[in-house]
């Protein structure tokens, strides 16, 4: 059975009378917005609520259940289905990180090539790989190049996700973004011919995105790096930044403790009592994961994690003796193991999303203890085993090293450090190089729909051993297949109902007093205030229809309009929840959420006038 592409046309451009079916699309679309800006629900789950909504109340927003189930065909879903996995076999080879590697050697302990070799490397790289992933691979390697390098990640990781977004301008499949507001141009176009839109070539736009790149590096280079605050200290010790000295302590079972003979579970799982055991010390000898099974003996040394009210509750019942505690990362582990503290960033796609530690047996799995959470800038140390996690939460945690090599090779996790015994297929990088190069080339070269481009990259990849079968489906983050699937017929109902003609009408009627190129430069502001609160794919969905009636209103290029509103949408700098590579940056910068408003912002607005002029100069703005 195959499924139609959603049908979008511009029904109802000249009339401005509001009908029932509008107002109840009106109300779909100020759910997502409130659903998609409080994140009460996961964003894919979001999305396949209001698909369910379009089609229940068929008689008003016009969405059949066939139209209503057409994003899991779109060719913008597959196509960006198809780049994630072949993001995720450029990943296998390693070549991101090593380019990594040569990037730190090069920039060395001096902070400004340390930040132009940051922005240097994302910049283009994410112009031809899913910017998502890039920022996901190259996070630790940032990280370990300013401890290193004697500088505060703080100055380079918040620039790390801006790169990577003004990179992903740079060609149609830099971001997916890019890739489904092509898709709904290309369907516009087809509706109606007068508009003249048609599909994103994949140089498309190029001239403009290294305009854009440009003045981005520069500004961040100059003005930014000035704005960004130091939140994490230069010496790379994760006690200390965390703050966490009162919340770790060690302590002596004496003679007369009735925890003799019990195992650390029996005498120290419970629940309520908010402790964890982190290591057991016995003459010398020092126990980690698991120690659940542990049986307590006389004169153990006990390290646990806990509030100093429980400490002192615990201590006074079973005659504990406090001998103080560690004061930083060196008194953690051995001097000659690896490091066993590490920051955990909790990606799109992992299984932890909506779960909490204790539901999701995070410990259990990886014999890891986990001593601080930091949530949306908020740093919690206690009690935080039935806090709900979120994309972009990071976990300190701490595990023996081959649970934290585990945590490396799982897609589940972004591990803040990089560690040498990682294996890599780095013998398939010409092999996923060609690939790439082909899947770029042949649409270019109007050989290959995108679609069937980056399909058969796939299918090379597995062919040539890139990626195994079986990690297809792993390399897939379905939230935002299902994200994707779920708003494109809600693009579809704008349109149908008139409402996007409606709200097109309305922004046009700004012309009266701005000239074309002011009108132009509102929907970019407009976009990106929504994409600062929102997905920027729903951004795309829902301002792309009514910048295209708006154009059309106006006598103006909608492909102009189109342009400054995929722009305005791929590029969010002033929240952290904006972009998803903001969220990957959020906890290991130890950023507050002003720290992405006080930088973000200016180049926002920056951008928004060198986009729109930009625009105007490359393709003109009247029909």
């Amino acid at each position: 059975m195959s499924f139609s592409a959603p049908a979008l046309s511009l029904q109802g451009v000249a009339s401005t009378s509001v009908t029932v079916d509008m107002l109840v699309v009106f109300a779909v679309i100020l759910l997502a917005l409130v659903l998609f800006a409080t994140e009460w629900l996961p964003i894919d789950v979001t999305a396949i609520l209001l698909m369910v909504l379009l089609m229940v109340l068929e008689p008003w927003t016009q969405i059949s259940p066939r139209e209503g189930i057409s994003g899991f065909a779109s060719p913008a879903t597959i196509t960006v289905l198809a780049m994630l996995i072949l993001s995720t076999g450029i990943n296998r080879t390693g070549i991101v990180q090593k380019i990594g590697q040569k990037m730190a050697a090069y920039a060395g302990s001096d902070q400004r090539k340390q930040l132009a070799a940051t922005i240097g490397i994302t910049g283009p790289i994410s112009g031809f790989i899913n910017n998502t992933p890039v920022v996901a691979i190259l996070v630790p390697v940032i990280a370990d190049l300013a401890h290193e390098g004697k500088t505060s990640p703080s100055k380079l990781l918040m620039p790390l996700s801006f790169a990577s977004m003004i990179g992903g301008t740079l060609t149609l499949i830099g971001t997916s973004t890019n890739i489904l507001a092509s898709d709904i141009a290309a369907q516009l176009g087809e509706q109606s011919p007068e508009l003249d839109l048609q599909a994103f070539g994949m140089f498309e736009f190029t001239q403009l995105g290294i305009v854009v790149f440009a003045v981005g590096s520069l500004y961040l280079m100059t003005i930014g790096v000035r704005l960004l605050p130091e939140r994490v200290p230069v010496e790379d010790d994760l006690v200390e930044e965390y703050a966490l000295q009162e919340y770790l302590a060690d302590v002596v079972v004496p003679a007369s403790s009735s925890l003799i003979g019990q195992t650390v579970g029996e005498a120290l799982g419970d629940e309520e009592l908010d402790i964890d055991v982190l290591q057991l010390i016995r003459y010398g000898e020092r126990f980690d994961e698991p120690l659940a099974r542990k049986e307590i003996h006389e004169n153990d040394t006990l390290r646990v994690r806990t509030n100093r009210e429980t400490l002192e509750r615990i201590m006074d019942a079973e005659g504990l003796t406090l001998l103080g505690g560690p004061q930083s990362e060196e008194d953690l582990h051995e001097d000659d193991e690896e490091p066993v503290l590490v920051e955990v960033v909790i990606p799109s796609g992992s299984f932890l999303v909506g779960e909490t530690l204790s539901s999701s047996t995070f410990r259990q799995r990886y014999d890891a203890n986990v001593l601080a959470f930091r949530s949306r800038g908020a740093v919690v140390r206690d009690r935080f085993e039935d806090i709900r996690i979120r994309v972009g939460d990071t976990l300190l945690v701490q595990a023996p090293p081959d649970s934290l090599t585990r945590l490396v090779q799982n897609e589940d996790f972004i591990v803040a450090h990089e560690f040498d015994d990682v294996n890599y297929r780095d013998e398939k990088i010409p092999f996923a190089v060609a690939i790439i190069a082909g899947v770029v080339a042949l649409p270019a070269l109007n050989v290959l729909p995108i679609v069937v481009s980056a399909l058969a990259g796939v299918v090379a990849m597995i062919f040539t051993g890139v990626l195994k079968p079986n990690e297809l489906y792993k390399s897939v983050e379905w939230n935002v297949i299902f994200l994707l699937a779920g708003v494109i017929p809600l693009g579809t109902a704008l349109q149908q109902t008139g409402a996007a003609a409606l709200l097109g009408d309305a922004v046009a009627s700004t012309a009266t007093f701005l000239p074309v190129i002011g009108v132009l430069w509102v929907f970019y502001i407009a976009t990106g205030l929504l994409t600062s609160v929102i997905s920027n794919n729903a951004s795309v969905v829902l301002m792309i229809p009514v910048a295209a009636s708006a154009a059309q209103s106006v006598g103006a290029s909608a492909f102009a309009f189109v342009l400054a509103v995929t722009f305005a949408a791929s590029t969010a700098f002033m929240t952290p929840v904006g972009y998803q590579t903001n969220l990957f940056v959020y906890g290991p910068g130890g950023y507050t959420f002003s720290d992405f408003l006080r930088v973000g912002a200016p180049l926002q607005l920056l951008l928004s006038v060198v986009t729109v002029l930009g625009i105007a100069f490359f393709w003109g703005l009247r029909v």
